[in-house]
Order: structure tokens, then C-alpha cells, then sequence
């Protein structure tokens, strides 16, 4: 099933995607995955891999990978002073418990169903940051801990089922509720360590033992993309931040909704060929 030329094209993919995912884990806070893991489903899909399994294999790759992007990512914003320590220590324990949900709920489901979820929460999201024109605040707005421990359990869920570092989420939820954009970018790359490292964990063991997964995987981690991804995203990341840092607020925040919308309409695209 997986050929010489297979595992090349394979490669190549999962090459291109570290250093896009990089860059973007950098820029934007994602963790890569909104990139790793639409590259890893199309370049998969190409083996002859069952459909739903092979989602499942890309979102938990994924999350594998971002255990070492957010690593790089979150060191890069953290040296600019653009991370919330204190909000990272609130909100840390909360999207642990929305990871560990939304890992055991992604490694049961359908493909389809991730998918579908992938593309509809990117497609809110890239809409509320490229039309709302709200004005950064100084001032966050504040809420009692249980509020932000339920905004961090939906946060985890939707990550860990997404496969991604918590950015896509992350990041606009933030700037919504007043944080400055690179400092909501900033912190949601630091979560992406809380999301990875769980996340790759829980898809390792519901994924251990299935027929059909492609050579050198781990449950449903896939050894040989993560090991060609992983040192692109890490090396990139850095470019990344050091653009995030540079250009204006406004642009972040086009540059990360267009991104988003482009990578929904393409799962869309692949939900109806499904």
C-alpha cells in the first residue's frame, strides 16, 4: 500500500506544511496544525487510506508536532514579553480537561465529523476577524474563574478535536475580550504546548491497535511525517514571530482570518467529496 514514491510524496508534504505551519505558529499563535493537518489529510488520501482514518491520523500527527512548534513558538513571543503569564496559569488546567474531552471524542468519532468541525468552527472564526473592526483595549474584560474555566474547556475540546494548538480559537476569543492582538497571539502559542501534549497522548492510545494505519504510526501518530515536520516548524516558527512582531495589529488579524477562510472552504470542499 505504501510505495517508495508514496512515502517521497509523503515527505514533500509533510516537509512544505512544517515550514508553512511554522511560520504560521509564529505569526499567528495556531500551532501549525490549521495547515499540518489539511496537508497531511490530502497527502494521505493519496495512499488509499480508508477516509475517516485518515483524519484521524493527520489531527493526531498533528497534535504531536505542535508539542514542539508551541515549544519554539511560545519561547520567541515569551522573550518579547507578549505572553500572559498569569492568564496561561488560569486557564491551563481547564483546557486541560477540554483536551482530554475532545481527544477521547476525536479518536472515536467519524472522519467526517472532525472534518465538519474543522471547517465550521475556521469559517466562524476567520469571519469574526476579518469583518469586526473593534480597536485594541488596554484594559481586558474581566470574568469570575468559572467563566474562563468554561471558555478554556471549549477552547481544549474544539483544539484537541481539531488537531490544532488552540490558536484558532485561541487568538480571537482573546482579542475579543480586549487583549492586545500579539499578546493574545503570544499566549494562545503557549497554550499549544497544554493542547499537544495530552492531545498526541490520548490519539496514541484510542488509536493503538487499528488495522490499516500507515507504516512507522503510533495509534493514530504517524512517526515518519512527525519526524520531517517537526524541525521545519520549530526552525520557521521563529520567522514567524519575529513577522508578528513587526507588522501592524490590523494586519494580524486580516492575514490570520483570510487564512482561515481559505482553509475552510478547502475542507468544505473535501467534507462534500467525503
Amino acid at each position: 500500500m505504501f510505495e517508495t514514491e508514496t512515502l517521497i510524496t509523503l515527505a514533500a508534504v509533510a516537509a512544505g506544511s512544517g515550514i508553512a505551519g511554522g511560520i504560521l505558529a509564529g505569526l499567528l499563535g495556531v500551532g501549525g496544525g490549521i495547515v499540518i493537518v489539511p496537508a497531511l489529510y490530502l497527502a494521505l488520501s493519496l495512499t488509499g487510506m480508508e477516509a475517516a482514518l485518515t483524519m484521524q491520523v493527520a489531527v493526531g500527527t498533528s497534535l504531536a508536532t505542535i508539542v514542539f512548534t508551541a515549544l519554539s513558538s511560545g519561547y520567541g513571543h515569551y522573550r518579547k514579553g507578549a505572553i500572559d503569564m498569569a492568564l496561561l496559569k488560569l486557564w491551563a488546567p481547564s483546557i486541560l480537561v477540554g483536551v482530554v474531552i475532545g481527544g477521547i471524542l476525536g479518536g472515536i468519532v467519524s472522519g467526517k465529523v472532525l472534518i465538519a468541525v474543522f471547517a465550521s468552527v475556521a469559517a466562524l472564526v476567520a469571519l469574526d476577524m476579518i469583518f469586526r473592526k473593534a480597536a485594541d483595549s488596554a484594559t481586558p474584560k474581566s470574568f469570575s474563574k468559572p467563566v474562563w474555566a468554561a471558555f478554556g474547556v471549549v477552547a481544549g475540546a474544539i483544539s484537541a478535536m481539531m488537531g490544532i494548538g488552540g490558536g484558532t480559537v485561541c487568538v480571537p476569543l482573546l482579542n475579543f475580550l480586549g487583549y492586545d492582538i500579539r499578546k493574545a497571539v503570544g499566549t494562545s502559542a503557549a497554550i499549544g504546548f497544554v493542547i499537544g501534549v495530552p492531545g498526541a497522548l490520548i490519539y496514541m492510545a484510542t488509536g493503538f491497535g487499528a488495522e490499516g494505519l500507515p507504516p512507522f504510526s503510533l495509534g493514530y501518530v504517524n512517526l515518519f511525517c512527525a519526524a520531517v515536520i517537526i524541525p521545519l516548524s520549530t526552525s520557521f516558527a521563529r520567522v514567524g514571530v519575529k513577522l508578528a512582531h513587526s507588522i501592524p495589529r490590523r494586519a494580524l488579524r486580516l492575514a490570520f482570518g483570510l487564512f482561515l477562510m481559505l482553509t475552510s472552504l478547502r475542507m468544505f470542499s473535501d467534507l462534500i467529496g467525503f
